[in-house]
């Protein structure tokens, strides 16, 4: 059920801001999935031959089929494309604290605009799904890949861009020391270059603050400033929209990991858990659409990991023990009322109430010990007396109490003793 309820709350939100559901397949040909992530997303890759004919693989992300969707159709749904996809994807990885081979991602994506506006309202979704699900402490760490491109010219490590961005995207991981080491071995980068790249995870205070530091650590370089400026408008616009700054925070030192991000980049971190890892993340990709049509199609977006932050909510005790998704349990134990057992609960789901009924007669003591176990929040208990007296005992199971309804007009007032515990609880 928190699944189910973290789903629908992110369709919700998702739907406020003109995002439509879109599917794909869960099997792309090889060469749409591969290349596309990183050399460690081709390593997670399940792949294997279809038929014995045609290669191809399980889908690692939703952001590349996507793209290969956009490249087909968006010439004729037309643009800015505005699109949801809740499902489940796979990577062989080694299944660890919130991170499994099968999981499920929540993304939303908008394709075929350059506008900072788009840039804005990603990081808005974002804002607005963590307060819907339930977290005021939380913070969207946001950057820009053109900031640490535009260093990277300056540095003369551009050619190695790719294995520099892979290394600092471990930093919170592995360390500064082990950081440094990775860029000299992968990349080829001195100690110097290592070490002035990774400058950029000291800077500290507001976030108008850090951009001036880094404004004048790129000063020179057009792709650097770009990035820069763009940040500051992302910044500002989610300040004007009612964004707490609490709730954002600059730091360029985050990269993601995907080689497909080109410009704005987020990640999401649970204030109180945030060794979990990034709970929502995404980013501008404006050149993945182009590896499949000759059109040019920007895109941007981010995903919610549900999966991980089912085990973040789990391991903060913010998911109540519940294994029914009925609040109302009904016991059976006059197995010559069965009939009014049926009827009752089927007047209750009429009115919008969820009900399970026991389906063997057997002592009360036994079902309620069931109820219990089961998380219900109410039980309606009516034997013979009750029923030819047209009542009914409603137990509050949280709190042990209970009260005589009368039945004779209607359950009207059952509904409004429902309503009354459901709202409490």
């Amino acid at each position: 059920m928190p699944r189910e309820e973290l789903i629908a709350t992110a369709q919700r939100v998702y739907r406020s801001f003109g995002f439509a559901p879109i599917d794909t397949p869960a099997l792309e040909y090889l060469e749409i999935l591969s290349g596309k992530g990183s050399d460690e997303t081709d390593r997670q890759l399940y792949r294997f031959r279809d038929n014995g004919s045609r290669d191809v693989g399980m889908r690692f992300d939703l952001t590349v089929p996507l793209a290969r969707f956009a490249a087909q159709h968006v010439p004729k749904l037309g643009t800015p494309f505005k699109r949801y996809h809740i499902a489940t994807v796979w990577r062989g990885e080694k299944p660890q604290r919130g991170r499994y081979r099968e999981f499920m991602q929540c993304d939303f994506d908008t394709i075929g605009t350059k506008s900072v506006a788009a840039d804005i309202e990603t990081g808005l979704v974002i804002h607005d799904l963590m307060r819907a699900i339930g977290f005021e402490q939380f913070t969207i760490r946001v950057n820009n890949r053109m900031v640490l491109n535009g260093l990277l010219e300056k540095l003369g490590l551009v050619e190695k861009s790719t294995d520099v961005l892979r290394a600092l995207d471990k930093l919170a991981k592995i360390g500064r020391e082990k950081v440094v080491a990775e860029m000299m071995a992968t990349a080829g980068a001195t100690a110097v270059q290592a070490n002035a790249v990774l400058k950029l995870a000291e800077f500290a205070g507001s976030n108008n603050e850090i951009l001036d530091e880094v404004a004048t650590l790129v000063s020179g370089n057009e792709t650097g400033e770009a990035g820069v400026e763009r940040l500051r408008e992302v910044l500002s616009g989610a300040m004007a929209a009612g964004v707490n700054e609490s709730h954002v925070k600059l730091d360029v030192s985050i990269a993601r990991g995907l080689d497909y991000y080109t410009g704005v980049i987020f990640e999401t971190f649970l204030d109180d858990l945030p060794t979990i890892g990034s709970v929502c993340s995404g980013g501008r990709y404006d050149n993945l659409a182009g590896l499949f049509t000759k059109q040019e199609l920007p895109g941007i977006g981010a995903s919610l990991g549900l999966d991980r932050l089912l085990a973040a909510m789990e391991e903060l005790g913010l998911i109540d023990q519940v294994r029914t998704p009925a609040p109302v349990f009904i016991p059976f134990f006059d197995k010559e009322r069965l009939g009014d057992y049926l009827r009752l609960a089927a007047d209750l789901r009429a009115s919008g109430i969820g009900v399970e009924v026991y389906p063997d007669p057997k002592r009360l003591g036994q079902q309620l010990k069931y109820a219990d176990s089961r998380g219900f929040a109410i039980a309606l208990i009516a034997g013979y007396d009750e029923f030819e007296a047209q009542t009914c005992q409603v137990k509050n199971l949280g709190r042990g109490e209970s009260a005589e309804v009368s039945l004779a007009t209607g359950i009207d007032e059952l509904l409004a003793q429902i309503e009354s515990i459901l709202t409490a609880s």
